[in-house]
């Protein structure tokens, strides 16, 4: 740890965790229901915590845990709010707003500047581009863009970064297309690739992502031209 840093209330830090000159990390909840009660954030072991760094603990309404996975890197004032649960792996690049009660899947990647509503759930694999305002759901291996954000296509550099094959990319693009295609309704279509591709694992934690949702909607194409 660097000098400058302030760490507060019943916060844990995983090992070899590096956090740089003035992170604030375990102060209380930015929510005007707090009233003191006693709540944590967990952050595990190999992450990267960079300047001006925050991290609230959690509320009564969200379970009182904050909680951060391991290797995770967090670059200058990117904030994690009260609530949230971030997996392994994930890059926050610089001025990322992360509301409060979001989920964030392993090895996601949001870039610079980007807000994301609170409640959402962003799948693992994902990648959110700079800038972008996220207000809705985006699914595991999705990569979403804009102001806001719609579902751009899949994460493509980021699966063959992760040594994804050729054929799990085809498949994973089959079933986007079939997915977010305009015929038939979400459930008729997640029906339809229930039936074809259910026996693949990282399909399944597409549509188990999918049915599980609950607060939020699902960050969709735009257009057509995203499904290609």
């Amino acid at each position: 740890m660097i000098s400058h840093v302030v760490i507060a209330g019943h916060t844990s830090i995983g090992a070899r965790t590096r956090i740089f000159p003035f992170a604030s990390l375990g102060h209380e909840p930015q929510d005007l229901k707090f009233s003191g009660e006693i709540s944590n954030l967990i952050i595990g072991a190999d992450c990267t915590i960079r300047e001006g760094v925050t991290m609230n603990p959690g509320t009564l309404g969200g379970g009182l845990l904050t909680k951060v996975g391991d290797k995770c890197l967090f670059l200058a004032n990117s904030h994690v709010a009260h609530d949230c649960h971030i997996g392994n792996e994930t890059i926050f690049s610089n001025n990322v707003m992360l509301a409060g009660h979001c989920r964030v899947g392993d090895q996601v990647i949001i870039g610079g500047g980007a807000g994301i509503h609170q409640f959402v759930r962003i799948g693992q694999h994902a990648f959110i581009g700079g800038l972008a305002g996220v207000e809705n759901d985006v699914i595991p291996y999705g990569m979403a863009l804009g102001n806001r954000a719609y579902l751009a296509g899949l994460n493509i550099i980021g699966l063959k970064r992760r040594a994804f094959s050729r054929e799990e990319i085809h498949q994973l693009r089959a079933v986007y297309r079939l997915l977010f295609a305009d015929e038939g309704t979400l459930k008729e279509r997640l029906d339809d690739v229930t039936e074809e591709y259910s026996h693949l694992a990282h399909v399944n934690e597409i549509l188990d992502f999918i049915r599980k949702g609950q607060n939020r909607a699902i960050c969709v194409p735009r257009s057509s031209k995203e499904l290609s």
